[in-house]
């Protein structure tokens, strides 16, 4: 039984992929996600998707491989 109410609170977690910027300490760009790091792009509004979408492009050039973490909020 403690598996089980384990497991629902898991799901109730909040998550977030984040990248970090490779130029600027502090800055970063964080998108909703679950706990293995998959956004829902249909969920994003639109210009929070052109920049999930720019941040994917660049990883390496301006942003960290994104991270994910427990959400802030």
């Amino acid at each position: 039984m403690h598996h089980a109410y384990q497991s629902q609170t898991l799901s109730h977690e909040a998550f977030e992929l984040r990248f970090q910027s490779l130029f600027h300490q502090g800055r970063a760009m964080a998108f909703p996600c679950d706990a293995a790091g998959h956004v829902d792009l249909d969920a994003l509004s639109e210009r929070a998707r052109e920049n999930y979408l720019y941040a994917r492009a660049v990883v390496g050039r301006e942003y960290a491989v994104p991270a994910v973490c427990h959400s802030q909020r």
